[in-house]
C-alpha cells in the first residue's frame, strides 16, 4: 500500500488522518481531524476544513472548499461535520459547507457529481449518484433523493425536499417538494412531466412507466386535493412499487413546511 504523498506546499494539520493512495496538491490546506480516505485525490488549492470525513477514491479538482463555516446567522462555531462517501468528483470552486447546531452534519453520499461553482449549503442530505451542474445552488437543509440532476444555475430553497431521479432544468428554482421521477422547470419549478430519460437510463420497467404516467395524471392533472389525489393512488401504488415511493413521498410532504409543486402544462418558445 502507498503511503500519501504530500506536496510540500500543502498545509496539513497534524490530527489529520489520510490513507494510503492520498494524494495532497499544491497549496492544498487539510485541516484538523479530518479523515481523507484511501485514493483520494485533493487538487492544488483545495480546503478540506476540520471535523470533515471524505471517503475512498474521491476526486477533488482545485480550488474546491469542503467543511467550510455555514452560511447560516445562527452559527456561532459550534462544532459540526461534513461527512461524504465515495468516489465523488468535485470539480473547480465547488463547495459544501459543514453543518449549523452542535454535532449536526451536512451529508453526501457516493457517486456524486458537484460542477465547477455549484454548491451544497449547511445540514444538507444528498443521495448516491446525484449530478448537481455547474452554478447550481443548494440551500440549507435541503434533502436531493439519489439519483437526482439538477441544471446549471438551478437553485434550491432550503428545506426543499427532492425524491429519486428527478431532473431539474437548468436556471429553474425550486421552491417547493418534488416528488420523485418528475420533471421540473421554469423561473419557479413546475412540474411537466416525467424524467423519462432517467427513467429509462435506470433501468425502470415499461409497466413501472407507464403506471408512474398513469400517477403523474392521477395527482398532477386531475384537480383533486391532496388526500383526494392519495387516495385515488392506493390503487396504482398496489401495482408498482415506483408509484407506493411516489404516494409515500407525498404522504410524508404533507408534514413539511414547503408545500409540493404544481403541474403546468409545457410549452415551447
Amino acid at each position: 500500500m502507498s503511503e500519501p504523498v504530500i506536496h510540500p506546499t500543502a498545509i496539513v494539520h497534524g490530527s489529520a488522518r489520510l490513507e494510503h493512495g492520498v494524494e495532497i496538491g499544491p497549496y492544498a490546506v487539510v485541516g484538523a481531524n479530518a479523515v481523507i480516505g484511501a485514493g483520494t485525490v485533493v487538487g492544488a488549492h483545495s480546503v478540506i476544513h476540520d471535523d470533515v470525513t471524505l471517503g475512498r477514491n474521491n476526486r477533488i479538482e482545485p480550488h474546491v472548499v469542503i467543511g467550510g463555516r455555514p452560511q447560516d446567522r445562527s452559527y456561532s462555531g459550534e462544532r459540526t461535520h461534513t461527512v461524504i462517501g465515495d468516489a465523488n468528483i468535485f470539480s473547480a470552486f465547488a463547495s459544501v459547507d459543514r453543518a449549523s447546531g452542535e454535532g449536526l452534519e451536512t451529508r453526501m453520499g457516493s457517486g456524486i457529481y458537484l460542477m465547477s461553482f455549484a454548491k451544497v449549503s449547511h445540514n444538507c442530505v444528498v443521495g448516491d449518484g446525484v449530478t448537481i451542474v455547474s452554478g447550481a445552488q443548494i440551500g440549507g437543509w435541503a434533502h436531493i433523493g439519489p439519483q437526482a440532476y439538477l441544471g446549471g444555475l438551478s437553485g434550491v430553497h432550503q428545506f426543499v425536499h427532492i425524491g429519486r431521479l428527478v431532473m431539474v432544468a437548468g436556471e429553474t428554482g425550486v421552491i417547493q417538494d418534488i416528488p420523485p421521477f418528475v420533471l421540473v422547470a421554469g423561473l419557479r419549478a413546475r412540474a411537466i412531466g416525467l424524467n423519462k430519460v432517467g427513467l429509462r437510463r435506470h433501468g425502470v420497467p415499461m409497466a413501472d412507466r407507464l403506471a408512474l404516467r398513469r400517477a403523474f395524471r392521477i395527482h398532477f392533472q386531475s384537480n383533486l386535493s391532496l388526500e383526494a389525489s392519495l387516495a385515488a393512488l392506493d390503487e396504482e401504488a398496489g401495482k408498482s412499487a415506483h408509484v407506493l415511493e411516489f404516494q409515500q413521498f407525498l404522504y410524508t410532504a404533507r408534514d413539511r413546511k414547503r408545500g409540493v409543486v404544481r403541474w403546468q402544462e409545457e410549452t415551447i418558445s
